[in-house]
């Protein structure tokens, strides 16, 4: 049976339901973040020997969520090959839904025991097979809806949406830190924004039901049955590999900036808490505002530029910018804006890169599974690890950490073929 893509009649409504579904999911993932020092203290029992204890082991169940992507871009992503992108899209969205609901109703530490990390666990398992698909499929569906000379500013509305769900978790989270009182977040506080996403989903998956397919199936049997599970990576062997390589320094960097730098800012500069969760909140509406111009930018002077900007300047500048943080406000915002800006030529145009890699019979399994393990190992990773450097008495390694990894895709991102102008394989 062949498998082509069908042109979006309504590319606009396309965006929507990607892009909606896709900052749900991420709002339900990144409220973890916002809040991970709540959680800590609830979920965890507290060591007398070192007040880090409870925030690593929060961390680690960040980390461990991240593990379960691959498994989802995996899984998923074959949905996706075989019964089409929107049928992937519909199931992410409702594993999402449940598992934030799983986690705004986890019990504490105090009042059941070792159940409550085992609970958290799983829900987190939870999240991140849903997040892992999530990305598979929406990155295929977004890319598979643009018209020609449009794939790099389609394709920027993954991290556009990916920010607004982030704005909203960081936004709730900031508003309900300074609203209640440091007793009222600890004892339910940090639940309300779990429920509230557990809500949202079911409004991503009825918006996502009005989507068009973007893959459909021929009558001939031409091209051979669908697509096993494995066969992306038993047919391109290569294409996976690369698709680790240019992930690597992204996802580092990404995370480092977008989720950990306020608890790295606290931790490492003395920063207040409210202030760093504020700083984050701002810099990343800067960050969405700058996606679409780096998708622009890449249709009309092609991905690899931007991939070398990205590459060569975090290389360069992670180390002066994350050493450069004060004790202020203002310290951390300026730092956070400049990686922003930074960041932009990866995450913008990240999508239409991947996608540009695979036909279309394997493009979301393809595209899932080794994009998924290459963030599990060094984007899930990065708070757990920044905190483990500042415990074991060394801060200053993390920076560099972020540097040799950026410097690590540069080098793949100069010998990466230029794809923006080619038609998309079909």
């Amino acid at each position: 049976m062949t498998q082509t893509l069908a042109p979006a009649r309504r590319p606009a409504r396309q965006l929507l339901a990607a892009s909606v579904g896709n900052a749900v999911e991420w709002y339900d993932w990144y409220a973890y973040t916002f809040l991970a020092t709540y959680i800590a203290g609830q979920i965890f029992p507290k060591s007398s020997g070192n007040s880090l204890v409870p925030l690593l082991s929060t961390f680690a169940v960040f980390a461990v969520g991240f593990f379960m992507r691959p498994v989802g871009g995996l899984l998923m992503g074959a949905v996706a090959d075989r019964h089409g992108r929107r049928a992937a899209l519909t199931v992410t969205i409702l594993l999402m839904g449940g598992s934030s609901l799983l986690v705004g109703l986890t019990p504490t530490y105090a009042a059941a025991g070792v159940l409550a990390p085992v609970v958290l666990v799983a829900a987190r398992l939870l999240q991140g097979l849903s997040v892992g698909g999530e990305f598979a499929a929406s990155t295929t569906f977004l890319v598979e809806s643009a018209g020609p000379g449009r794939r790099g500013l389609f394709s920027s509305f993954q991290y556009v949406s990916t920010t607004i769900g982030q704005l909203a978790a960081s936004g709730i989270a900031a508003a309900l830190v300074s609203g209640l009182g440091e007793r009222q977040m600890d004892g339910w506080g940090w639940r309300v924004p779990f429920l509230v996403g557990a809500v949202l989903s079911l409004v991503g998956f009825w918006i996502r039901r009005g989507a068009e397919e973007t893959l459909q199936h021929t009558p001939d049997r031409a091209d051979g049955p669908r697509p096993g599970l494995f066969d992306a990576l038993r047919r391109h062997p290569r294409e996976s590999l690369l698709i680790c390589g240019i992930t690597a320094g992204g996802t580092i960097a990404y995370y480092t900036w977008t989720s950990y730098l306020p608890t790295y800012a606290e931790l490492n500069a003395g920063v207040d808490k409210a202030d760093a969760l504020l700083a984050g909140t701002l810099s990343l509406g800067f960050f969405a505002l700058l996606q679409p111009l780096g998708g622009l930018l890449s249709d009309r002077y092609g991905r690899k530029p931007l991939l070398l900007f990205f590459g060569v300047g975090f290389a360069l500048l992670s180390v002066p910018l994350l050493r450069s943080i004060g004790d202020s406000f203002g310290s951390l915002l300026l730092v956070q804006c400049a990686g922003m800006v930074l960041l932009t030529g990866f995450t913008s145009i990240s999508a239409a890169v991947n996608a540009e890699i695979f036909p279309a019979r394997v493009r979301a399994a393809g595209i899932g599974f080794p994009y998924s393990l290459t963030v599990a190992l060094f984007g899930g990773t990065a708070p757990y690890v920044g905190t483990l450097f500042k415990d074991v008495g060394h801060p200053g390694l993390f920076p560099w950490y972020v540097s040799v990894l950026c410097l690590v895709s540069a080098a793949v991102y100069l010998r990466l073929p230029e794809s923006a102008h080619k038609e998309l394989e079909r």
